[in-house]
């Protein structure tokens, strides 16, 4: 690694807070926890002006360049992106905007509806391209590169000889794909279509292994296959869902898609999300509705334009320019409730946060686990603080304070190369040494720092002094992850997907089912420890985008990774209750890193933050995925100890069950997130 010179601005002393207002864009000193009332999307969070002293304070340097990208100059690299696989390597791979799959190909595009099955172990929904379209049919010098990405569409331009010839769009929820042409230009289908029962002409339709497909165009169309667009006319493509009505789509393929804004808004009950469907002339369009969106439409216009089978279950169909849903609200928390604990309860956790602290030696050296020893420590020091073991709180705050003190110096990685972080130009993002997990490819960002977020607001809460020293960097770790509103620095909100309600957690995504996120929790987490930190650091704007990403993962989580609605026929063949790895094309019993059943359910609940409550809203489907975890009913398993957290969240009397299982667990089984002392305390909670 070379690490290049340090660029160093004045305005760093004066900007180790951004605070940014609903109205206006402002710098504040620490103050209180920001309000939360009710509040909506506003002004641009960590904007150019702002971030730029910041990033300027950190060493420079590519740890490891991204691989070869189609995309045009100019424009943020798309890590962490739903179509993330079309952008970046030798080969473009397929990508999932819902209910559609799509691939770019040597010659133009092809794209069509997935066949959906199950199996004991997998749900499928891979690629499947019925519907191939070649651009500029008499040449072999395509190049096609994304010009524009927005919340949920992207643009991929088309270039014949270095000129454009055209523009396609396509969008997650969109069962439209368009192609624009900027000059005059031949496409050709390799399926013929024929013209459109009924239709007033302009409007062709095809049957492909069972399904319907249908072109609208202004352009002239010869033998089915041949398709000759002058400048300025446009070609959309549309898959019929069951139950669709044909004139509705052809209407609505009329009006092709340009681009999708978002706006979101939460309250003490609710966090809402609109994504507008920009059309070309203004119309309005069709859209297919996830599960958890559908659940989150409660009192709107019933959606029905047809239905769609995905690997996430029945996908609906509504009309209109918007679509819009809420979720419940998950509150940020950093610290259990220990209120209700008597005398005995209490002395037996000082006592064990002071053998705890004891038996940590250090803490580790890289972003992943290096971060989350700090969040084992900020757990401790809570408990500390409300069971008064006054010696073990200096304690943790003093070794966590010079922790922190290391990972948040911006000259670090100028003097050492690891326990801190450098900012890559050419990627646009922060990178923290030493790595892990490919983080230096941009993998699992929001896993690693939401850790040292968490840590930070939890020192921070109880001496505001120290969130001010840690702004510098900690605000950058914030950037790389929630930036929005348009940055020359970051993109918008790297890994959250705010249609699928989700994050994705491969930077590059190289994969032929799309991107991919196994641990839920752990992104659930990484929003808690933002919108702690936006708190301790008054900054209203973040504190609200961090909440209702907050909000939407956990709701997300248990609609697609733990609770899901087994009852839905896409479940039918598919034997367990929970897909522990969620990829755009399909959903696995699976992990990365074992194969053992505790794991499967452990990787979807650590490290059981005090926000972790959401997870327990039915306690039957708790009972039903412990069932399959623990086929030998003994939590001496890998993850044995979130999975007695998680028994907790069935009642009290399972919460006193776990706490009696707990007495015996032995040591190797408490996760290096955990310690003995938090389990203990988020048993005592549930079962006071």
């Amino acid at each position: 690694m070379t690490v290049l010179s340090i660029r160093r601005t004045p305005a760093v002393a004066a900007a180790f807070v951004i605070a940014v207002a609903l109205a206006a864009c402002t710098t504040t000193d620490v103050a209180g926890p920001a309000d939360r009332g009710a509040v909506t999307s506003g002004a641009a969070i960590f904007p150019s002006a702002e971030v730029a002293p910041l990033v300027d304070a950190v060493p420079h340097t590519t740890v490891k360049p991204l691989p070869v990208a189609r995309l045009a100059d100019g424009l943020i690299p798309p890590t962490n992106r739903w179509f993330s696989g079309l952008v970046f390597g030798e080969q473009s791979m397929p990508v999932f905007p819902l209910p559609l799959s799509f691939q770019l190909t040597d010659t133009g595009f092809a794209f069509g509806l997935p066949t959906i099955s199950a199996d004991p172990t997998v749900i499928r929904g891979g690629f499947a391209g019925q519907i191939g379209v070649r651009v500029d049919a008499a040449q072999d010098r395509l190049e096609q590169q994304v010009t524009a990405y927005d919340e949920a569409s992207v643009t991929i331009g088309q270039f014949v000889d270095g000129a454009a010839v055209g523009r396609t769009v396509i969008a997650e929820g969109s069962p439209f794909v368009s192609f624009t042409a900027t000059a005059e230009v031949a496409l050709a289908m390799p399926t013929a279509f024929a013209e459109a029962q009924g239709a007033a002409g302009g409007a062709w339709t095809v049957d492909v292994a069972g399904d319907t497909y249908g072109l609208v165009s202004d352009g002239t169309l010869a033998d089915g296959t041949d398709l000759t667009l002058a400048a300025g006319q446009s070609a959309t493509w549309f898959a019929l869902p069951d139950g669709g009505d044909q004139d509705a789509f052809v209407e609505a393929a009329t009006h092709p898609v340009s681009g999708t804004r978002l706006e979101y808004s939460s309250d003490a009950d609710s966090a809402t999300t609109t994504i507008h469907y920009d059309t070309d002339d203004g119309g309005d369009t069709l859209i297919a509705v996830m599960p958890h969106q559908q659940e989150g439409r409660a009192g709107k216009p019933a959606c029905a334009a047809g239905e769609y089978r995905s690997i996430y279950g029945t996908l609906t169909v509504c009309q209109g320019p918007t679509l819009d849903w809420s979720v419940p609200t998950v509150t940020p928390s950093g610290a259990l409730d220990l209120a209700a604990l008597g005398g005995d309860d209490r002395e037996r956790l000082a006592d064990q946060v002071r053998a705890d602290v004891a038996g940590t030696t250090t803490f580790a050296a890289d972003t992943y686990f290096g971060g989350k020893s700090l969040y084992r420590a900020a757990n401790l020091l809570e408990v500390a603080r409300q069971v008064g073991a006054d010696d073990a709180v200096t304690a943790l705050t003093d070794r966590l304070s010079a922790a922190l003190d290391d990972w948040m110096d911006p000259d670090g990685c100028a003097v050492r190369t690891e326990r801190c972080f450098v900012y890559d130009p050419d990627a646009r993002g922060l990178v923290g040494l030493a790595t892990s997990f490919g983080s230096e490819e941009f993998n699992d960002h929001h896993f690693h720092y939401g850790y040292f977020l968490y840590a930070a607001a939890v020192v921070a809460a109880e001496n505001p002094d120290l969130a001010g020293r840690w702004a510098p960097v900690l605000n950058l770790l914030a950037a790389d992850l929630a930036t929005s509103g348009g940055s020359d620095y970051f993109p918008d909100r790297r890994v959250f997907d705010a249609y699928a309600g989700h994050s994705w957690a491969s930077g590059t995504s190289p994969f032929g089912d799309g991107n991919n996120q196994e641990s839920s929790s752990e992104a659930v987490t990484a929003w808690n420890g933002l919108a702690l930190w936006a708190d301790v650091s008054s900054q209203a704007g973040l504190a609200t985008e961090a909440g209702w990403m907050l909000s939407n993962e956990a709701a997300s989580s248990l609609a697609y990774w733990t609770d899901f609605d087994l009852a839905d026929p896409v479940y039918a063949g598919f034997d367990h209750t929970v897909t522990s790895l969620v990829w755009g094309g399909k959903r696995d019993y699976a992990t990365w890193f074992s194969a053992e059943p505790s794991a499967m359910l452990g990787i979807l609940v650590l490290p059981m933050s005090p926000v972790a409550d959401y997870l327990g809203g039915d306690p039957d489907r708790v009972q039903a995925n412990l069932g399959e975890a623990l086929p030998g009913s003994t939590y001496d398993v890998m993850f044995g100890d979130y999975l007695l957290m998680y028994s907790a969240l069935q009642g009290r009397e399972a919460a006193s069950a776990a706490l009696d299982a707990a007495k015996g667990l032995p040591e190797a089984r408490i996760d290096d997130g955990n310690s003995r002392a938090y389990l203990l305390a988020w048993l005592m909670q549930h079962a006071a």
